[in-house]
This record gives structure tokens, C-alpha cells and sequence, in this order.
């Protein structure tokens, strides 16, 4: 049965849903060796290996947004389209941060709806002209996919606002996110059309396009691909809200390379990824690294700058110095506070006019000296939300200016227009004091933009009369919940909610010594001329390339459907164990020793009941009943528990507490390792444990006869993963010079003995087979977690011993598909147990004589 969120998606962007026609192919692939034109147009290869051949050219950058850089307006005269490039955008500005030699292409659509007939010219054009693929959305589903979507349900929500009621934010509407997974299918059938998956490097912006990365890695598995979110991204409490969070993080994480603005919007990010989809994360070297199926994913946190040339070309302009004099006229003897924002619920315009409205009120003698310039740039969205904003702006701003107003005095000068660049720079050069007080936003330019302007050039100096040694000084007052906040240590930061606080913030930054501003202005200023837009485009594509170095060096292969697709990359040599493959060697060898983990490898790890079934039993009982083999269960549980279970297994041996405790069979007695004895370290480390039980709701301590384990795999998993972190660093200073070994696993800290662990369990069998003159010609061992990985490891040495007369053959075997010292894989338990039933099946020996199997153990041992 299909899930709701649609298990195949790649047929649901096609479905009948939207009555929209499949993406024409009216752009040729790129020209990757002369003369040969490569055309891939299915979905049929998912095997990594590219079928393009590399290219010889150039290095290439894919750059895929929602909006290509580009403007486009139908001449009056011709009624042709005219195309131009958007230079404002950081699309194209980003381009600074490439070497010379590369090639950029942009994948998006147009800010224009162009007609059906005209599309292919279209395109045609933008490719040739301007490296430009377009995605030609129809109109119902761009509407669906941006303004429904995209705006009503992403947006707020990243923005922390949640659809309580009907008239706080729209409620989830699936037919609104099947628009989504349909757009981004078309953008990444764009991608598809241009890339050579080899040699490109494709780099994907913002939340518009979240699960394109699932459709691209699905067709290539090895495509370079990074991922940039250029908002906000939520608290775990906020993001879980989302009936289709688990596609998108899936999506995401099929980047090789996630970027955001702030740490805080990484955490949550990482936070996420950790309760929802149980992943852990470490910091490898400065970087902070994910592990997802074998791959890993990069996490990188980056600030985006400004284009300080394109800026400060403005500067220069004639028009600017023009607009400077004249605002400098208009504003003489008063102190000019400065705001730019959009008209949006999210940017506080009414909060920062309640502010200044407290510090006319607080301050009598500011009355008549301070201006509040606010430029309203237009609204980006639609709804009553954003009328309701503006309505309120200008209620606020007309009560202020009606109580404070005088001859030729205004306290707030409110712009609601289309500023152009030179006005707009004109202001940021006047303004002793620039305010952001967004209650939420991703990353914001405008401080950055407004010390650009307050520093000035040479030639602005120039046609002010002004000297250019003359001091620089700037003020910003900033809310903590924007994204350039932490970027800004010299800055007042404000919190938009408490008005007395963004008051007084502005009294001081009005109020401040000259010396004190020109000193957080030049650290400012420092700072935002060295991290522009081209310290932030190399800096990404630096770790791009590093995340993907490794794409070549393991083996990759999907699996998934739709949305829950992903790839595992693993070493070249590891492999699923056929039942085919070991049977045949398992018929010509006669001395076997098979090793097998409990817990995750003959019982799922998920079992609510941990008694082994009758299947297992009954298998079990099959491979200990052939004289020819050595069975053993070696597991990190209790020997009271594992006799138990097992009671009805004469001929098993069995390894309890990660082999403290060892048994060949039932008539056997238990073995306790030698190599530990003195366990009076357990009187220190259960006290500690219990100060962080009583501490960690949902956290208990196991005690076993040789070791305590602190588990906290029902306890918050952020707190319970840092107080493993602290109980492990605590553990480790008290047991400093105590024979006792302290380890962290999987929602466990566990401490036991020293030197003791399921490797040498592997080892000592194995050695008193040699010892007993019955050498090992099989040696097969199956296991799934961390503490198996030391018997691998110790059958690979051990065999690999002189006194052996010849190496056996070697089958270690983890249990999921993920990065291990094994050979080969299971899928889970229940393949597992079908591998021991075909070894069993295989051989049908008359049951050996248990007093002649007794006889034969107590020699070897």
C-alpha cells in the first residue's frame, strides 16, 4: 500500500493530479566531446556510473534556483522579448568566487510567464546568450508550487509561525505539496538535460527546492552536488510539525554538502536529522560531518556576503553623490536613523516604530533632532497577513508624527515606493544609526550594504568635498534572530519583542563617543570587505570539492522509493553474502567455527521480545548437531539469560558479556576470564551512573557480573547524547588507573573490564581448534553493531597466523549495509536466519553422539 506522502514520487510528478505536459526536450545535451552530443533521457541507469563521457573542457558549475538572474520585458516596439542580467542578484554575483576558467550555467525560471509557442526560441536563446536552462513551469503549478507551497506553508513555518487557527498561516494541503515534488522533478529534468555527472559540480539554493537532490542522486549516484538554505531553519519542536518532514531531510541529505547562514540554524538542522531519522553527527577536523548510509555528509556554516564592487560602483555614480547632498540638506542638524525592509510580517517595521515612538516619549530633548527614514521595499508575497502589517505601519507612523511633528519636522518618514539603488545608497551614507529589527530572518544584507556606504570611496569623497583620511563611523542595531547577527560583534544586539530594550539601544547608539564608533565601524567594516559574496562562493565550492574527493573510492548503490530514496557507499569489496556463495564453500570444508551475535543479528533489534523463536532454536540445534562444526552465540547479555533461552541447545557454546563469561555447551561449566578478576571498580562507577540516571528522565543503568551500561536510549536524544558525552568524561577521569575500560555505543556508555571483548572470544576458539590439531577451514561470523566489528577484526588476524597449515575461508558478515571491517552483508536478521537454514539445508549428518561430542570438547580445551 502507497503512504500518503506517496512512496513513488518519480510517477506522482507525472500522475494525473496536475494536468501539466511532460518537460519537452527542446535543449540538446551539452557538447561533451566534439562532434558527440550525449542524450539521456530515462530514468533506466541508477548505478552511479556515468554514461557521459568526461569532458575535456572546462570546469563546470550548475547553479539551480527558483529564479534565473535574468530579467526579461517584452519590447513595445518589436514585441520581442529583451533579456538582461539581474545585477543585482547573488546568482550572478557569486560568480566572482570561481576561478577564471569556469563555465557557470543557471538552471531556474523567469520572473515572466512566457507563451507555450515561444518557449523553445526562448530557451534556445537563453542558452546561447546567457548559459541559461530554463524550467517553464504551467501557470497552475507554479502558483501551486510557489505561491502555495512555497509561501504559505514553508516560509511561515521556517519562520517559526505555525498554523494554530485559520487566520494564523494555511494548514498543510497535500495537493499543495504534491505541486512541490512535481517542481522539483522538473527543475532536476532541466539539470539532467545539461550536466556531465562526472566533472560538474552542481550547487542548488534555498527551500524552493529541497527535494531536488532525491531526483538527481536517484539518476546519478554520484553526482557533486551541494545544497545552500538561504533561510532560517526551524527548532526540531517547530520543523516536526511538518506531516512530510522526513522526505525533505531525506532530500537534503542527498546532498554532499549542506550550507547555512548560523550555527543555530545548523544545530537545528543536526537536531532534526537526530530525532527524527536517529542520525549521528561529529565534528572530523573543523568540519562538522553526518554519517548517512556510508556517505557523509558536510555540514558548512557560512554567511553570505556582498558584492563590494557592484556597491561601491553605485557609490561612484554622479546621481548618488547628487541624492547625498541633497538628503544631507534636507536632514541638516538632525540625526538620521535608518531602516530598509521589506513589507513582510516577519521584518518588525511596526516594532521599531513602537521603539522610536519610546524614545521620543523617554527623551524630550531627541524631539525635533531624530528622523526615523523607513524605505519600504515592496512585498515579496501576497495575503492578509502582509496588509494587515502595512496597515498597522502606517497607523503607527501617523500617531507618532501626529503627537511629535513641528515646522519643518517629521520623527518618521515613511517610503513606500520603488527606491532605486544610488537613493537607497544616498540614505545608508547619512544615517548615523541603521536598525534591523526582524523578529525572524535568514540572513539580511542591509548592515552590511549600509557600512559599505558609510565608509565611502575615493571618488564619493571626492565629489562631496570630503577628506579621505576623515574618520568613519557607523551604528547598527540588530535583532539576535537574524541571520548577519553573529557576524556583527560590534553591533547593539536587540531583542525586537521588548521595546524599552530597542529604545534604548538606539538612545545609546545615538549617544555614543565618536572614537567608540569609528572603532566598531572599522571592525565592521574589516570584516564585510573580506567575507563578500566571493570569499563565500569559493569557500562553498572548497568544501564541495573535499565532500565529494571520496566518490570514486567505494562502491555506490541505491535503494528506496520516491522521496525515501538513498544511496549507501561502501568499500569496493563489500558485498551481500549470497546463500549460493557460502553453501559451496561451507560443503568442502570439514572443521567450521561459526560466530553469531544475539541481539540485531538471529533476533531483529526492534523485537519487543528478545527469546530467540523456534526457527532460530530449531536452526541452531541443526548446525551444533553436525560433528563438523563449532557453534557460538557471542553476546553482550547476562549468562543467566543466554542459558535460558538456549536450554534447549545441547551442543551450543555461548560467550555471555561480551565473553567475560564463556560455556562450550550445556553440560559445560562457565569460564570466567583471567585476564580481569578485580572488579571493585563497579563500587565507583555505579554511584556516578545513578547521578546521571536521576539526572536523565528516561535514562537506567544495567548491571551485569562483570559490567555496568548506562542506557539512555528512551531519554530526549539531544540531552541524552550530551550527558553520554559528560558521563563517558567523567567515567574515564575516576577510572583513570583502574583496570576497567569505559566505552560509548549505540544510547549506551558501558564500562567492563579491560581487555575483554568479543574478538578475543573469536580468538581463543579459534586457537584451541589449532592447538587441538583440528585447524579452521570455515570460519563464518555474523554481527551488527560495534562490539562484532572486534571479532572481525580478531578472525582476520588470528587466521592469518603461521601455525595455521592453510588459511580458511572467511566469511565475516555485518548486518546492514553500512561501513564496516566485514566482507559481506545481510540485510537484517530475517536474512540472517535464512542463511543458517540453507547452510543446514545443505548437509543432513546423522545427529553426533552428545557423550562421543563431550569427549571431543574437553580434549580440545
Amino acid at each position: 500500500m502507497a503512504s500518503r506522502s506517496y512512496a513513488n514520487l518519480f510517477d506522482l510528478a507525472s500522475g494525473d493530479f496536475l494536468d501539466f505536459p511532460c518537460t519537452p526536450r527542446a535543449l540538446p545535451r551539452v557538447m561533451t566531446v566534439p562532434g558527440i552530443i550525449s542524450d539521456l533521457d530515462g530514468y533506466g541507469c541508477n548505478d552511479g556510473d556515468s554514461d557521459v563521457s568526461s569532458s575535456g573542457c572546462r570546469e563546470r558549475k550548475i547553479i539551480v534556483a527558483n529564479m534565473l538572474p535574468v530579467q526579461a520585458k517584452r519590447d513595445i516596439e518589436t514585441a520581442k522579448w529583451v533579456f538582461s542580467w539581474d545585477e543585482d542578484s547573488i546568482l550572478l554575483q557569486l560568480k566572482d568566487g570561481f576561478s577564471a576558467d569556469s563555465e557557470v550555467i543557471y538552471v531556474g525560471s523567469l520572473k515572466v510567464e512566457i507563451d507555450a509557442c515561444e518557449q523553445d526560441a526562448v530557451a534556445q536563446r537563453l542558452l546561447d546568450e546567457f548559459n541559461c536552462v530554463p524550467t517553464f513551469l504551467p501557470h497552475d503549478l507554479q502558483k501551486r508550487f510557489y505561491l502555495g507551497f512555497c509561501k504559505q506553508q514553508l516560509w511561515p513555518l521556517f519562520h517559526y509561525m505555525l498554523p494554530i487557527c485559520p487566520d494564523h498561516g494555511d494548514r498543510f494541503d497535500r495537493i499543495l505539496w504534491q505541486a512541490y515534488v512535481s517542481a522539483n522533478k522538473i527543475f532536476a529534468d532541466k539539470v539532467m538535460e545539461v550536466i556531465n555527472p562526472d566533472d560538474d559540480f552542481v550547487w542548488v539554493h534555498d527551500y524552493h527546492l529541497m527535494v531536488l537532490p532525491t531526483f538527481l542522486r536517484k539518476r546519478y549516484n554520484r553526482v557533486k552536488l551541494g545544497f545552500f538554505l538561504h533561510s532560517p531553519f526551524p527548532s526540531s519542536e517547530i520543523y516536526r510539525t511538518l506531516p512530510v518532514r522526513d522526505e525533505i531531510l531525506r532530500g537534503l541529505l542527498n546532498s554532499d554538502l549542506i550550507g547555512f547562514h548560523t550555527f543555530d540554524y545548523a544545530r537545528h538542522f543536526l537536531s532534526c536529522c537526530s530525532r527524527m531519522l536517529g542520525l549521528d553527527y561529529e565534528s572530523k577536523r573543523g568540519h562538522i560531518g553526518l554519517d548517512y548510509f556510508g556517505r557523509t555528509i558536510f555540514i558548512k556554516i557560512l554567511p553570505v556576503g556582498i558584492h563590494m564592487g557592484r556597491l561601491e560602483s553605485v557609490l561612484n555614480l554622479s546621481s548618488t553623490s547628487a541624492k547625498l547632498k541633497e538628503v544631507q540638506e534636507e536632514f541638516k542638524d538632525k540625526k538620521v536613523i535608518l531602516g530598509i525592509d521589506d513589507m513582510d510580517i516577519f521584518k518588525g517595521i511596526s516594532l521599531k516604530l513602537l521603539a522610536v515612538e519610546h524614545l521620543l516619549q523617554q527623551n524630550p530633548d531627541l524631539q525635533g533632532k531624530v528622523v526615523l527614514v523607513q524605505i519600504v521595499n515592496p512585498a515579496r508575497g501576497s495575503g492578509k497577513d502582509v496588509q494587515e502589517a502595512k496597515n498597522e505601519t502606517y497607523l503607527i507612523a501617523q500617531r507618532i508624527n501626529d503627537t511629535y511633528s513641528s515646522n519643518n519636522y517629521q520623527p518618521v518618514i515613511l517610503i513606500d515606493r520603488p527606491v532605486p539603488r544610488f537613493e537607497k545608497s544616498a540614505y545608508y551614507a547619512v544615517a548615523e544609526c541603521c536598525i534591523v529589527n526582524a523578529v525572524r530572518d535568514g540572513m539580511n544584507l542591509v548592515p552590511y550594504k549600509y557600512i559599505v556606504c558609510r565608509q565611502g570611496t575615493a571618488q564619493l569623497d571626492e565629489a562631496l568635498d570630503r577628506k579621505s583620511d576623515s574618520p568613519r563611523t557607523s551604528m547598527l542595531v540588530v535583532s539576535e534572530f537574524i541571520g548577519c547577527s553573529p557576524s556583527l560583534s560590534g553591533a547593539i544586539r536587540v531583542n525586537p519583542w521588548d521595546i524599552d530594550a530597542v529604545a534604548d539601544a538606539m538612545y545609546a547608539a545615538l549617544t555614543m563617543s565618536v572614537s567608540e564608533k569609528q572603532l566598531r565601524h572599522e571592525k565592521h567594516y574589516r570584516y564585510v570587505s573580506s567575507h563578500d559574496v566571493a570569499y563565500w562562493a569559493h569557500s562553498f565550492m572548497l568544501d564541495l570539492e573535499r565532500a565529494c574527493k571520496d566518490h570514486y573510492t567505494k562502491r555506490c548503490w541505491g535503494f528506496g522509493l520516491g522521496l525515501g530514496f538513498r544511496v549507501v557507499s561502501l568499500s569496493h569489496g563489500f558485498r551481500k553474502l549470497s546463500i549460493d556463495h557460502i553453501v559451496s564453500a561451507y560443503k568442502r570444508t570439514n572443521r567450521r567455527a561459526i560466530f553469531l551475535d544475539y541481539d540485531g543479528t538471529v533476533v531483529p533489534q526492534s523485537s519487543i521480545s528478545k527469546t530467540p523463536s523456534p526457527e532460530v532454536i530449531s536452526v541452531l540445534n541443526a548446525l551444533c548437531n553436525n560433528p563438523k562444526n563449532i557453534v557460538f552465540i557471542v553476546s553482550g547479555r547476562g549468562r543467566d539469560s543466554l542459558s535460558e533461552w538456549f536450554t534447549s541447545c545441547q551442543m551450543l557454546g555461548l560467550a555471555a558479556e561480551h565473553g567475560y563469561f564463556l560455556r562450550w555447551n550445556k553440560d559445560s561449566e562457565w569460564e570466567a576470564s583471567h585476564l580481569s578478576a578485580d572488579l571493585d571498580w563497579k563500587k565507583m562507577v555505579e554511584p556516578v551512573m545513578q547521578l546521571y540516571t536521576e539526572a536523565t528522565d528516561g535514562s537506567n543503568i544495567e548491571v551485569k557480573e562483570s559490567a555496568l551500561v548506562w542506557h539512555h536510549q528512551d531519554a530526549d536524544p539531544d540531552f541524552g547524547s550530551c550527558q553520554a558525552k559528560e558521563l563517558l568524561d567523567h567515567l574515564e577521569s575516576v577510572l583513570a588507573n583502574e583496570p576497567a575500560a569505559v566505552t560509548r555505543g549505540q544510547h549506551i556508555v558501558e564500562v567492563k573490564p579491560q581487555g575483554i571483548s568479543k574478538g578475543l572470544v573469536a580468538e581463543q576458539v579459534l586457537m584451541t581448534m589449532v592447538n587441538g590439531g583440528n585447524p579452521p577451514d570455515f570460519v563464518l561470523c555474523i554481527g551488527d553493531d560495534r562490539s562484532d566489528e572486534d571479532m572481525f577484526e580478531s578472525i582476520l588476524r588470528t587466521v592469518s597466523c603461521p601455525s595455521l597449515p592453510s588459511a580458511p575461508e572467511i566469511f565475516a558478515c555485518t548486518v546492514g549495509r553500512k561501513p564496516s571491517k566485514a566482507k559481506y552483508f545481510l540485510d537484517d536478521a530475517s536474512d540472517v536466519v535464512k542463511l543458517l537454514q540453507g547452510l543446514a539445508a545443505s548437509s543432513n549428518p546423522k545427529p553426533r553422539h552428545l557423550a562421543h561430542s563431550q569427549v571431543s570438547f574437553e580434549s580440545t580445551v
